[in-house]
């Protein structure tokens, strides 16, 4: 506005001295009339001049402006999903009490981490917030791991292994520090799932470590909205199942068959448990490990690079509810890691779970069957 004002006052000044030419006298009429014509096409010239100057000057202030809030625009996305992830420090929680890491030798300039890694990530049945309980949750603070799987990428991070382990495990709970400086109480022939709910993240991975005598690299963990939401963001995902699904208890009603899921249903189908098989836990990760393979299906058919809106959406809903180790909780970092992850494809991904047998004194638990779970440990450090 400020130059378009300046540029209007030149005009003016143009238009006065014109008026002070026609008061010169007949006698130089011819000379003025010459003199006039050629200032007029020197003034038309400047105005134009001056007109195209403005133009180029606003122009330029109107594409710095763009780019200004283009960067601010990005830099708030960036801050939003930065913002969108809780962490917590389990390194320095339980320090050296635990297993070695592998050694490795990373490459010179190599551009992404390929090295074998062990991710524990559990599915977490929090109950705090309105949609975790319409989702299936209870009272506040009742929090339990209620999925539980070590993640194994192999070298090269082109195959991985997905282990899930019982929720109904029995297990020689440790002794886990607090935030407060104090520690839980030892506990033998606990549920795998407990340590989450006495110690929070640092005591579901030192159980689980305790458990399997593998270090874990990473901490991931996604609440019920958090997944519901992804699988929405996703555009559902497809599954197969092999019989008829019919739950009170998770809500879901399902054919034998194929099924394209929303966030909600694959929720509830990660949930059942009491439907299908014998009715165990076993029966539900089935399903679970069913569906792991259909979201990284899910992705590879999404070009989420060419859809900003719908990149933003499922990077919002994938860190909106997540939480990990200070490894992993920053968006730069997720991205390193998510594209370390460019060459892993459902095909490279086994599921299995870890050996159990009923516990002798439990029917309705089960405890690690060995030699068979130790050897398969064996082969992930």
């Amino acid at each position: 506005m400020f130059l378009l004002v300046t540029g209007h006052q030149g005009s003016d000044g143009a238009g006065d001295t014109e008026d002070t030419g026609g008061t010169r006298d007949a006698g130089s009429d011819g000379d003025a009339k010459d003199a006039g014509s050629d200032g007029d096409e020197a003034d038309g010239a400047g105005i134009r001049s001056a007109r195209r100057a403005r133009v180029l000057r606003i122009t330029g202030l109107s594409l710095a402006g763009l780019l200004l809030l283009g960067a601010g625009a990005a830099g708030w996305v960036y801050w939003q999903l930065d913002d969108n992830i809780s962490s917590v420090d389990i390194n320095g929680a339980l320090g050296d009490d635990r297993p070695a890491r592998p050694l490795s030798t990373p490459s010179a300039g190599e551009p992404l981490p390929t090295g074998s890694l062990n991710v524990l990530v559990l599915g977490s049945d929090s109950r705090s917030g309105e949609e975790n309980r319409e989702l299936g949750g209870g009272e506040d603070g009742g929090a339990r791991s209620d999925t539980a799987m070590v993640v194994h990428l192999d070298a090269g991070r082109t195959a991985a292994t997905v282990v899930s382990i019982p929720r109904d495990t029995l297990v020689d709970r440790p002794s886990c520090p607090l935030p407060d400086g104090e520690s839980t109480r030892p506990a033998s022939g606990a549920m795998l799932n407990t340590a989450y709910e006495v110690g929070g993240p640092v005591c579901a991975v030192k159980t689980v470590e305790a458990l399997t005598d593998v270090r874990m690299d990473h901490y991931v963990e996604i609440d019920f909205a958090g997944f519901a939401r992804l699988v929405d963001a996703l555009g559902g995902v497809t599954v197969t199942t092999g019989e008829d699904i019919d739950d009170d208890r998770s809500h879901l009603t399902l054919e034998a068959g194929t099924h394209h899921l929303d966030g909600t249903d694959a929720l509830a189908l990660a949930r059942t448990r009491y439907d299908v098989g014998d009715g165990s836990d076993l029966g539900r990760i089935e399903l679970q490990q069913l569906l792991v393979k259909a979201l990284l299906e899910q992705v590879a058919r999404q070009n989420l690079l060419t859809s900003p809106a719908r990149l933003y959406e499922v990077a919002d809903a994938a860190t909106g509810s997540l939480t990990t180790d200070t490894g992993l909780d920053s968006l730069g970092e997720l991205t390193r890691f998510g594209r370390s992850l460019q060459g892993l494809t459902s095909d490279g991904v086994t599921t299995v779970t870890m050996p159990v047998v009923p516990a002798p004194w439990d029917r309705n638990r089960v405890v690690a069957d060995e030699p068979e779970a130790g050897e398969l440990w064996a082969s992930l450090r």
